[in-house]
């Protein structure tokens, strides 16, 4: 007897079609599972097994068993597959009268019969609705990213026993309610009222928010480098649906979603010691993964002192900074994940960080500041749109008041600023064909052409200050970004002399 059932695998942060074909047959008693699978998917068998049995459901013992996942040349991993295979066996042997032609399965079963949560739901809810699919069932702790997608009823299933009295018709599971857009509730750590002196840095956090411009602190230690770097969340504007919607499919199939959490609508702020890995920052692996360049998309990456990183690790961040993807390419397939991200980073001017400090004496040799400072190459350095020198905080700043703006003040600045450049995205995108942008940083050089409007002044201010600096072309369209940026943050329509020479200050220091 055949049976099939409906189901899906995750393709980097997408989902393709499957389908659990099983062939019930007679012979010597066997259960195979074909259709390239991992060990995950061979251990299915077992759970399948047990769970069957304990929810006091007939299990087809005596029977030739086979399993095949459809289409058979992709790879098949993980736990998701043994709700759609016991799904499969119950129709087949029960056998169970429902349509499941317009369903699709998906989680993880235990010995008891419960279902289990798995990865990669909200992917695989988007998949269902582009194919048609007007049901799926998940588990209860997957229900709240999964109900999220509008064209789709979602069955929470909490055991087998539950599903095969949903699909007999004797006890209807009730549909889950969509989830709705939950608005940021996150209290910040740290605020930028706390922080004493330090007004140019501040100042260049709030450019880097408002534009999502990289940023590279430099200074002695104990200057507040870090300090700052973790109040930049506190400032950053709150992400827009679709932005949501981007950083939970690369958590849900990260496996980093809480349990029964919803879309993530916090921008992340990722923060790697230096001994990580390139698969661990880039992504890849055996079955590629998300790394950290993506699990910042949309947020911050945070490099707390980025010259004790290994050289390569931080040339691997050049093409995803130019790019915002990583494509990891492997014998049998190409995967692309996004990686969209602000890069924060912070570095002593030396080894012992006290190059340059009047307070202290350098005790390292010309060989060790040279190897130290050679670590972020010149290519690296022409990606980073702001490098800061942040000095020693007086004693009299530290003990005297607090002053200075707090993070909700600057941060409606920054809202205010990303709101302008979507209006403005928006309005030029309906005059022609330009691709989604979501804030300065993202905009092309063509695209500074059309959207970034200098005064005759200021680019006559530019032209000679990239000749006296020597900037690259892609240093020079750095500057106009961050001087748009600046616009912004006051609301003008043009980029003016005083934003570019703001703009150029974040330029003469490299």
């Amino acid at each position: 007897m055949l049976a099939t059932v409906n189901s899906a695998a995750l393709y980097g942060i997408d989902a393709l079609p499957v389908t659990v074909e099983l062939d019930l047959g007679t012979g010597f008693p066997a259960f195979n599972i074909v259709g390239l699978p991992d060990t995950a998917v061979q251990e299915s068998k077992e759970r399948v097994r047990a769970a069957i049995r304990n929810a006091g459901l007939p299990f087809p013992s005596n029977h030739r068993i086979l399993i095949n996942l459809a289409p058979a040349d992709v790879k098949k991993s993980g736990p998701l597959y043994d709700l759609p295979i016991a799904v499969a066996l119950l129709k087949a042997y029960v056998p169970l009268e429902a349509d499941l032609s317009d369903a699709l399965f998906v989680g993880e079963l235990s010995l008891d019969g419960a279902v289990r949560p798995v990865h990669g739901v909200l992917p695989i809810a988007i998949f269902a609705e582009r194919a048609g699919i007007h049901t799926l069932f998940v588990a209860k702790n997957n229900v709240a990213e999964a109900a999220y997608v509008a064209g789709i009823s979602v069955v929470p299933v909490a055991t087998l026993t539950d599903l095969v009295k949903h699909l007999t018709g004797e006890v209807l599971i009730p549909l889950a309610p969509r989830t709705a857009t939950a608005p940021e509730t996150i209290a910040y750590e740290h605020d930028l009222a706390h922080i004493r002196g330090q007004f140019f840095a501040k100042r260049a956090l709030e450019i880097a928010a408002a534009g999502a411009h990289n940023l590279l602190f430099s200074g002695p230690p104990g200057a507040g480098k870090t300090l700052l770097a973790r109040t930049l969340p506190s400032i950053l504007p709150p992400m827009t649906e679709t932005e949501m919607l981007e950083v939970t499919k690369i958590y849900s199939v990260s496996g980093l979603m809480s349990a029964g959490g919803g879309l993530v609508t916090t921008r992340p702020f990722r923060a790697p010691h230096h001994s990580a890995s390139a698969i661990s920052l880039v992504g890849g692996g055996d079955s590629p993964k998300p790394g950290e360049v993506s699990l910042a998309h949309r947020g911050v990456l945070f490099l707390d002192e980025a010259p004790e990183f290994p050289r390569s690790l931080l040339e691997s961040l050049r093409q995803p900074l130019e790019d915002g993807r990583v494509t990891v390419t492997r014998v049998k397939h190409t995967l692309t994940f996004p990686a969209r991200f602000m890069l924060l980073a912070s570095q002593n001017p030396c080894p012992c960080g006290y190059l340059g400090d009047p307070a202290h004496q350098c005790m390292c040799l010309p060989t060790q500041i040279q190897n130290y400072q050679k670590k972020l190459s010149g290519p690296l350095l022409d990606r980073i749109d702001m490098i800061l020198e942040v000095p020693a905080v007086k004693i009299e700043e530290l003990a005297g008041e607090a002053s200075g703006e707090s993070s909700a003040t600057v941060r409606a600045r920054v809202t205010e600023a990303r709101e302008r450049q979507l209006h403005r995205f928006a309005t030029h995108a309906k005059a022609g064909d330009m691709p989604t942008l979501h804030n300065n940083a993202e905009m092309s050089s063509e695209q500074l052409r059309t959207l970034a409007r200098l005064e005759d002044a200021a680019l006559a201010l530019l032209k000679t200050a990239a000749t006296q600096m020597h900037l690259s072309a892609r240093g020079f369209y750095r500057v106009i970004k961050v001087a748009r940026t600046i616009a912004d943050l006051v609301g003008a329509d043009a980029i003016a002399t005083a934003h570019i020479a703001e703009a150029l200050q974040f330029r003469g220091q490299k």
